[in-house]
């Protein structure tokens, strides 16, 4: 599948199959704008952001210049925004960042880079702002701003109640925006509550506009950008009144839009037994009627008139996805032959949250279950569960007369390190080590709720983790090999693997990926096996998604949470990104699960107690 247009949205709205894809497209575009400025000898200016969206077209950027021989000598950069206060050697300071990410390998010259100064004194901020105006001015303009999207719609850190015309200044942050700060700065208490940002007037003033968004996480804003009215409640919106403005989605982000959630009501479209089964199971649950009792009048006064005309009546298309939808329950999901199943779980809790009743069923029907736990997942344990730990180990040698000269001098080391940490301060090797000791113990302890024992547990430790911040490297070759090699060992004649795609740079897709390549070296030497994707604690898939639906009883749904339970190091960190859900990860696996099976009622399919869903993954691009 190509990149194609969205019909129906207020912003041109370019849709990629992957962020990859997209990035590279935004890469070559800034490729062909500084090749003709620089042949033409004028400079080329650059408005850039910062966060997880444009990494990759930074390094696409990278690779551009070391490869191709891209010259950035005559470009000249200006930032959005930073952090105030904020020291620009601080590892939060968007300076830093930029440097790290992008200016350190590339040759713009230092003069020509300009990032919003986070050290200037309150007093001079306004003045300081107002010569940031005028040095783009100087230089006649940006001529390709990128932004990302925040989730209340912020570009730059204009927020909720940013007008139109706007300029650069200091603002007060919003709730969401700091709470969605939080994991890089290790808790929202770190996060500061102001930054400096260009206005939405200054970022409008630019020739050619590009935003990109990656994600399901963005899918509700991107949809009300592009589609919905002029608001200062949602800055991007004026996006809709820039002569050249495009928005770059991946698949994840472009899910909402009316045209590729409902492309029926667009126009004509070519009914694949995929959108069928989309189109019958939207009309059923909007219309509120199980499968097999819609009838020829709902199609039609839902938008739906050619499929009926194409594929009805509506008996005949109820009782096809009917029968697709009955067809995805499972109760044997690895069959009735005792073999072996491998689940890959990107952190030491993803397999018990996300499919632990599945794990518990073919555990229970004989199936000799190992479990891959991919990164140790030690940046998120909280520093007084460390503490906690260190005092426990020595106090327990202590008791059993246990090497306590070497067990103290850890303790004292570790705990020296924590009263003198900095808030967002990287961890030491020390307290690195005994917060991924803490995950293992409670991966095994949980993984033996569900009937696991502790020999069927691999503990990876990939390398791209490996870097005790937030910000991860890129896969590393061994990872791959690694992964390689744990499958020939194994043999597995199915595998499970966290199925959230979408973030480019989050653990779960990075570790995705490094599967699929694994998953594909490994059929060229004659080994297959089916690939089954699980969501994790946010979400669940669709139910027109959805292609084996295994059923949990009660009594399984509670084993399924004694084993989340194991993980109490967690307990705390149990929200949405953001902060919007403060529910434990238990209650919302027991929500996604008992909804989904709501929904497979509603349909007219079996009651069940609850349901776990899976997506098969055949080797395309994820």
């Amino acid at each position: 599948m190509t990149s194609h247009y969205v019909p129906l949205t207020k912003i041109p709205t370019l849709v990629f199959p992957t962020s990859t894809q997209a990035s590279r497209h935004v890469a070559l575009m800034i490729e062909s704008l500084i090749r003709q400025n620089n042949s033409a000898g004028r400079p080329t200016v650059l408005g850039l952001a910062t966060g997880s969206t444009p990494v990759g077209l930074y390094r696409e950027l990278i690779r551009l210049h070391k490869e191709t021989g891209l010259d950035f000598s005559r470009v000249i950069t200006f930032n959005l925004d930073e952090y105030y206060p904020m020291a620009p050697d601080d590892p939060h300071s968007y300076r830093r960042w930029m440097q790290e990410t992008f200016f350190n390998h590339v040759n713009i010259p230092p003069g020509n880079i300009h990032i919003p100064d986070g050290t200037i004194p309150l007093d001079q901020v306004e003045e300081y702002c107002a010569q940031y105006e005028q040095k783009i001015r100087r230089v006649g303009g940006i001529d390709l701003q990128i932004l990302g999207i925040g989730r209340t719609g912020h570009i730059g850190f204009n927020e909720p109640g940013s007008t139109r015309h706007s300029v650069t200044r200091l603002v007060t942050l919003d709730p969401i925006t700091r709470r969605d700060a939080a994991g890089s700065f290790f808790g929202e208490e770190n996060v500061p509550h102001q930054a400096l940002t260009m206005g939405v007037g200054t970022i409008l003033e630019a020739r050619k506009i590009v935003i990109m968004a990656f994600g399901e996480h963005k899918a509700s804003i991107v949809q009300r950008t592009v589609e919905g009215e002029i608001t200062d409640a949602i800055a991007a919106s004026f996006l809709q009144q820039h002569p050249d403005t495009t928005f770059l989605l991946d698949e994840a982000a472009a899910s909402q839009l009316t045209a590729i959630r409902r492309p029926w009501v667009v126009g004509p479209v070519k009914w694949t037994p995929a959108l069928i089964r989309r189109a019958v199971i939207w009309l059923s649950l909007k219309v509120g009627k199980a499968l097999l009792k819609l009838s020829d009048d709902d199609f039609r006064e839902h938008e739906l008139y050619e499929l009926l005309r194409e594929h009805g009546p509506a008996h005949v298309l109820g009782r096809r996805v009917f029968d697709d939808m009955m067809a995805t329950i499972c109760t044997h999901p690895a069959g009735n032959e005792p073999t072996t199943v491998l689940v890959f779980s990107p952190h030491p809790d993803d397999d018990v949250i996300s499919m632990g009743g599945t794990l518990i069923r073919l555990v229970n029907q004989g199936h000799r279950v190992h479990v891959a736990y991919m990164t140790s997942g030690n940046i998120a344990v909280f520093d007084h569960d460390a503490w906690r730990y260190a005092d426990f180990v020595v106090e327990f040698n202590r008791l059993f007369g246990i090497d306590r000269e070497q067990t103290e001098q850890v303790k004292e080391r570790v705990q020296e390190f924590l009263r003198s940490k900095k808030p967002g301060q990287p961890d030491s090797p020390d307290l690195l080590a005994i917060k991924a000791l803490i995950r293992t113990t409670e991966a095994r302890a949980a993984a033996l709720a569900c009937g696991i024992p502790p020999e069927q547990l691999e503990f990876m430790d990939l390398r791209f983790y490996r870097t005790g911040t937030i910000a991860k490297a890129p896969i590393h070759p061994q990872d791959i090999a690694d992964i390689v090699t744990l499958l020939q060992r194994l043999r597995p004649s199915q595998i499970y693997v966290a199925g959230e795609l979408s973030d480019p740079h989050g653990t779960h897709r990075m570790c995705a990926e490094a599967i699929f390549q694994a998953v594909r070296e490994v059929r060229t030497r004659g080994q297959d096996f089916e690939v089954w994707l699980y969501r994790g604690a946010w979400e669940e898939w669709e139910p027109h998604e959805i292609e084996r639906a295994v059923p949990l009883s009660p009594s399984d749904l509670e084993r399924k949470k004694n084993a989340i339970f194991r993980h109490q190091s967690q307990k705390d960190r149990a929200m949405f990104p953001g902060g919007s859900d403060t529910r434990e990860f238990w209650q919302r696996a027991e929500d996604r699960n008992r909804e989904t099976a709501r929904l497979y009622d509603a349909l007219g399919l079996p009651e069940f107690y609850a349901l776990e869903g899976f997506v098969q993954w055949r080797g395309g691009s994820g």
